[in-house]
């Protein structure tokens, strides 16, 4: 799943950071000399001077990007050993007119926006397995054990459901508010039409008043219908698709043999998909043309994206994922940005093979930490550098969400932490950056701190190439802009006094909530490496 920062039934947060006046291009400035948590590209780029650099690819793993995009199509990688639109392999790699990279998304029928989620993949394939069970005590130890797996899973996929089809009525009613209230305002919508309208219940007049106080801080009526859009085009198909048969659907469009987990070649090169919004979201904040002098300045120079779509709205399939690394691996990249995630892998053990090929092949693997608030030490998320046999990836950097300004609220309230499981935080609160038809957006998540560490990793890669993969993390690690003070844990709070109904956030060290204790600063680490010529 797209770890985009969305609009879920409960907005005030998405809308106090849609209203920050952030400084331009916030992600690439420094808290030594700007006073800003950005992760001091500017300044390293002074540090180094006139230091040669290699031209370095970073793949991005994504729901597809736009390769012509204004301030991106000069950076868009080109196969140069593949001859366009001829319908030949001519780099016989598998994959045909493999011009940008390429899409495990697409087929001959089309091309795969919405997905169902994993969770409700696994309970429909234990549907057809266990169709028949009218006795588990007829089954053998091994069966039985799926059988009881299955049970509980199935539990869990109900409560999904209903959660789901709760977020999408909820979305709905507010919709439909909004209608009465513009309504008896002439149909307007802003602070005085919230101050006029009567509610009809306690709910409503809550919202009025929340909403009213929300317009007069800033808050546009576009911002809010965009919200709503979102929240309505995510959770519509998560619902649907809970009451279809996933794999149906996607056999029929991508033509793949969903049961073989081994098939490697399908899809088509459609890179840029039927919704590139957030994957050119990324791919901007890394590499958007920095001497352009249009819309955004990326965070790296001498960058080539690689477009690789194996990202839907719902949750990413593990053959897909595992399939995507490769490709980005075998056809040069170096770095890998994966901004998506979920919470169950029935076939982690193919992405595990994949991100241990891609170790071998000194490629780095950044991923995004989560959106939900959670302690990725207690719950666990895929995919993951942990391995089933034990093993650790050492190539994978996992990355939390901070904002720019120095205070309490510095680190993301959407964001996942986790003292042994987050690596550090890096910008993802509000960056402005590249979204399809040479526009721009500010957007938050997760999915936009691990493009700002891709960034910073193609720095490093291309001004250092003599450095591994380990090493690039193992600087990344060690110079980061350490933090005095505690921060709000994000999702947790505490009872205030004795009043239960009074909470306060809950605050600790940076270095509890991450490995590293503090925020990605790639000129701290340029300063560092620069030390040891």
């Amino acid at each position: 799943m797209k770890q985009l920062f969305i609009f879920a039934g409960i907005f005030f947060s998405s809308i106090t950071f849609a209203q920050k006046k952030n400084p331009n291009f916030w992600q690439t400035l420094d808290p030594k000399k700007d006073k800003i948590y950005g992760v001091g590209s500017e300044e390293a780029y002074k540090t180094l001077g006139s230091k040669a650099s290699k031209t370095v690819i970073v793949a991005v793993i994504d729901s597809g990007v736009d390769p012509n995009h204004e301030d991106l199509k000069e950076v868009i990688w080109k196969n140069e050993k593949e001859i366009p639109d001829n319908g030949i392999d001519d780099d016989k790699n598998g994959y045909i007119d493999d011009i940008n990279g390429w899409s495990f998304l697409g087929g001959k029928n089309g091309d795969i926006d919405n997905e169902a989620s994993e969770l409700t993949r696994i309970v429909q394939k234990g549907n057809k397995i266990f169709k028949d069970v009218t006795d588990a005590s007829s089954l053998n130890a091994e069966d039985l054990k799926a059988f009881e797996e299955y049970k509980k899973l199935k539990d869990e996929f109900a409560a999904e459901l209903k959660s789901n089809e709760r977020q999408l009525e909820g979305i709905q009613m507010f919709e439909a508010y909004l209608e009465k209230v513009k309504k008896q305002n002439n149909g307007l919508l802003n602070k005085d039409a919230f101050k006029n309208y009567k509610p009809e219940n306690e709910g409503e007049k809550e919202l009025s008043k929340n909403l009213k106080r929300a317009f007069a801080l800033g808050l546009k009526e576009d911002y809010l219908q965009d919200q709503l859009k979102e929240g309505k085009e995510h959770f519509e198909p998560i619902v649907m698709l809970s009451k279809l048969d996933a794999d149906s659907i996607r056999t029929f469009i991508v033509g793949d043999d969903v049961n073989n987990p081994n098939e490697k070649y399908y899809g088509n090169n459609h890179v840029q998909g039927p919704d590139a919004r957030h994957g050119t979201h990324v791919a901007g904040i890394i590499a958007a043309m920095r001497d352009n002098n249009l819309g955004m300045k990326g965070i790296a120079n001498n960058v080539k994206i690689m477009i690789v779509r194996a990202v839907p709205n719902g949750d990413e399939r593990d053959k897909d994922i595992a399939n995507a690394i490769y490709y980005a691996v075998d056809n040069g990249a170096t770095v890998i940005n994966m901004s998506f995630g979920k919470y169950y892998s029935p076939d982690k053990k193919l992405v595990d093979a994949a991100v241990k090929y891609a170790q071998s092949k000194d490629v780095l693997l950044i991923h995004a930490a989560g959106n939900e608030s959670k302690d990725n030490d207690v719950e666990l998320s895929f995919p993951s550098r942990e391995f089933l046999d034990g093993e650790i990836a050492s190539n994978w950097i996992q990355v939390g969400a901070s904002g720019y300004k120095k205070g309490n609220d510095i680190i993301g309230s959407f964001s996942n932490y986790g003292k042994k499981k987050v690596d550090l935080f890096a910008p993802g609160v509000d960056v402005y950056a590249t979204v399809p038809g040479s526009k721009y957006e500010s957007l938050s998540g997760t999915s936009m701190a691990s493009p700002s560490t891709a960034g910073a990793s193609a720095i490093i890669r291309s001004y250092f190439p003599e450095l591994k993969a380990e090493e690039v993390k193992t600087v990344l690690m060690k110079t980061v802009e350490p933090y005095v003070g505690k921060v709000n844990v994000p999702g947790q709070r505490k009872p205030k006094g004795l009043r239960k109904k009074k909470t306060t956030e809950v605050k600790k060290k940076v270095s509890e909530i991450c490995i590293s204790g503090g925020f990605l600063n790639v000129n701290n680490a340029v300063i560092e490496l620069q030390k040891k010529k």
